[in-house]
């Protein structure tokens, strides 16, 4: 009984991390289909990211969770300046 339940709490952890770090739980959309396909694209981002957690292994981020390895690796800020001519792209140090 014991293993059958900490199972399912890894279950839920899981469906947390994808509603919490992916954003699975938004479904905005006024038809069916369009709602299936977006949580289609969040579950497959989820398990893009769950399968770069398992590579990370070996490194400190192997136990953090998909939101923080998200801000991490992920996401990139930038400042865009448009003139006449350019467009220009600053990145963060």
């Amino acid at each position: 009984m014991y293993d059958f339940y900490t199972g399912r709490g890894q279950c839920e952890n899981h469906i947390k991390e994808l509603k919490n770090a992916m954003l699975g739980d938004r479904m905005s959309c006024h038809t069916f289909a369009a709602n299936q396909f977006r949580l289609l694209v969040h579950v497959t981002a989820y398990i893009l990211m769950y399968l770069l957690r398992e590579q990370l292994s070996e490194t400190s981020l192997a136990g953090v969770r998909m939101d923080t390895l998200r801000l991490r690796l992920l996401k990139v800020a930038a400042v865009v300046r448009v003139t006449a001519r350019r467009i220009w792209l600053e990145l963060s140090a």
